[in-house]
């Protein structure tokens, strides 16, 4: 299963609205362990990844590289931009980042924007959160208010770090995870169920 954030009840009253409405979550600590739901998978293995800016030998590979002692370190000015584009139109549910308040202090993102759209011309706001001192996996969730809209779906996403904790001017994100619903194995079904109790009943026994 998911692992469940933690958040504080008075913090969660102080998440400021993201842009255009889009919800804001509750301030994230972060999870020591990665768990997600069976029904999803990791989607951005061929995605095109690209980053506003970064330190030399601390690039976007460093995102990728399932190492939790390497990290993307921006070198520029915020907010500091992490792209990824897709080959074709996908369904995403879940962002997951990794960061390291103990170690990485000022350079820890405090708050981070979540957008979508076809590329860098459209590119709207889904979510936006806060994080307090995090340390481990951050999940963030990509469905909407209303609880039929579990996934978006996009040709591209983009992470954008808008601020650091202790007023830090650069970031650090040691990894990097974009999650999906797992295609419909039923054979011959045209629809596609994105919930295990719908596959379930999805054919006549």
């Amino acid at each position: 299963r998911t692992a469940a954030m933690e958040s504080d009840g008075e913090e969660e009253a102080a998440a400021t609205p993201g842009a255009g409405g889009a919800p804001a979550a509750g301030r994230l600590k972060g999870c020591p362990e990665l768990m997600v739901d069976d029904d999803m998978r990791e989607m951005a293995k061929t995605a095109a990844w690209s980053v506003s800016s970064c330190k030399p030998g601390n690039g976007v590979a460093s995102l990728r590289d399932d190492n939790l002692d390497t990290y993307w370190q921006s070198d520029g000015a915020q907010p500091h931009l992490v792209n990824i584009q897709f080959q074709k139109k996908v369904q995403l549910q879940l962002v997951v980042v990794y960061v390291d308040f103990k170690l990485d202090e000022s350079y820890t993102p405090s708050k981070i924007s979540v957008r979508a759209g076809d590329g860098f011309h459209n590119l709207k706001e889904i979510k936006t959160v806060e994080l307090s001192k995090p340390v481990g996996w951050v999940h963030i969730s990509l469905s909407g208010a209303d609880p039929r809209e579990t996934f978006i779906h996009t040709f591209m996403l983009q992470i954008s770090v808008l601020s650091n904790h202790l007023n830090g001017r650069d970031t650090h994100i040691r990894q990097i995870k974009i999650y999906g619903p797992r295609p419909n194995h039923v054979p011959h079904q045209p629809f596609h169920f994105t919930s295990r109790e719908f596959v379930t009943y999805s054919t006549v026994r």
